[in-house]
């Protein structure tokens, strides 16, 4: 394909992802203001509580159809870019899909949908998760398999992806979203077709396990950019399921109901919530930067920033609210009273404000040192070097050190010291290593 037609194919299909989020988010107003409790709506809480939530759902999906459009118009021969766009285009679909539902369930208070089409569509989210998933990661960075060993695998993946959706078409049993209704195409006289397509959708997620273990073996055996590309990749990755994990323990244990909460949800929890929806965005903004190359190294930073101020906001969190609940369960017992003692939380916030340089140093340094060693050996050895300059003299020594200073360091095939003659001569090659 030509770049100038791939430009335009990749900007209109992105363009049309966006036009597709713009009409459901008129839905979406529109159904607002027929759910009103003003207009006393039987349908008001779907419109507001369950239409909005969907609708915030599908915002983070919007960033793949515009990595999608990036990549694939400045790199149209990576299928990478191609993928994001698709599944864009899929999520943003479904985004206004259920936005008009929500609007003819105000309006009319039902969602008339097609039994038809809803029986024939139930197993196409296959098609997108199966090409994040899957295909994403298989052709993760350069739009290449690893090796020709991973082309059987492809092809299976890509069976299981077409059959999911054609076995959820036979498969008998109620269609969902219709209660009461059976799956019309549903062949009843065969039951277990319910077993063999549970089974085929089990092979989905083993698929994306198995793609998961290529791009490790593709990190062991590529280069040093291709290893910062996939960095990217797998950062995002790890964001989002960092989050998502403490969310759910969060949830469970805080929750209205859980073992720890109360009659309402905390204000951290919701926020945490909330974040698990923008966390999706990371992945395909980490996608472009590593296709596309922009500041591809910046990800050492990014890491090791997120390896010292992940744990140090935890461990200033501990103290903060262990702080507030020490001291409020010892003003209980000490004066009997309920209320929380402000003298409590200033306590703490005092606390916090003289453990966090010291604190975010400690860190620092045990991250530098366990996971960044060339970098703390690096710092260390020059530390060494700048201590003996200020007190030695003998240019041959301090020659000798610099020369040893370069290879612990930086590693050179070789290394030549030139120094300049105080006459203004050419300067002259004095040592070598």
């Amino acid at each position: 394909m030509k770049r100038h037609a791939s430009f335009w194919l990749a900007w209109s299909l992105a363009g049309l992802s966006v036009a597709l989020y713009a009409a459901a988010f008129v839905l979406v107003l529109l159904t607002l203001s027929l759910t009103s409790p003003a207009k006393g709506n039987s349908a008001a809480g779907w419109g507001v509580s369950h239409g909005i939530g969907e609708f915030l759902l599908y915002l983070p999906f919007l960033a793949f159809p515009v990595v999608g459009a990036l990549i694939g118009s400045k790199r149209p021969g990576n299928p990478i870019g191609w993928i994001c766009l698709i599944a864009g285009l899929f999520w943003m679909s479904s985004a206004q899909e259920d936005a008009s539902n929500a609007y003819e369930l105000a309006r009319n208070g039902e969602a008339a949908s097609s039994v038809t089409l809803d029986a024939l569509t139930q197993g196409i989210w296959a098609l997108p998760v199966g090409l994040l998933g899957i295909y994403m990661i298989l052709l993760f960075p350069d739009g290449r398999l690893p090796s020709r060993r991973w082309r059987p695998f492809a092809l299976f993946a890509g069976a299981v992806m077409v059959l999911i959706p054609i076995a959820f078409v036979f498969d008998p049993g109620p269609l969902e979203g219709h209660p009461g209704v059976r799956n019309p195409f549903g062949l009843e006289q065969y039951p277990w077709l319910e077993t063999v397509t549970t089974l085929i959708a089990v092979l989905l997620p083993l698929c994306i396990l198995t793609s998961a273990a290529s791009l490790v073996v593709r990190y062991r055996r590529s280069g040093a950019e291709m290893r910062e590309q996939i960095k990217w990749l797998a950062f995002a990755a790890s964001f989002v399921g960092v989050t998502y994990l403490c969310v759910l323990i969060g949830g469970f244990l805080f929750s209205a109901g859980g073992p720890f909460g109360r009659s309402t949800t905390p204000v951290w929890l919701s926020l945490g919530q909330n974040l698990i929806l923008v966390s999706y965005a990371s992945i395909p903004t980490a996608i472009g930067f590593a296709v596309l190359k922009y500041r591809l190294y910046d990800i050492d930073i990014i890491i090791n920033r997120a390896l010292v101020y992940g744990p140090l906001t935890i461990s200033l969190a501990a103290v903060y609210f262990g702080g507030v609940v020490g001291a409020q369960d010892a003003f209980r017992t000490l004066t009997g009273q309920e209320h929380q003692p402000q003298l409590a939380v200033v306590v703490s916030t005092l606390a916090i404000a003289a453990l966090f340089s010291p604190l975010r140093r400690r860190i620092q340094y045990f991250i530098d040192r366990r996971f960044y060693r060339r970098k703390y050996d690096a710092a260390r050895i020059m530390a060494a070097y700048g201590t003996r300059l200020r007190d030695e003299v003998d240019l041959k020594i301090l020659s000798d050190d610099l020369l040893a200073v370069v290879r612990e360091t930086v590693q050179p095939v070789h290394v030549n010291l030139w120094l300049r003659s105080p006459d203004g001569t050419p300067p002259v090659e004095k040592r070598k290593a």
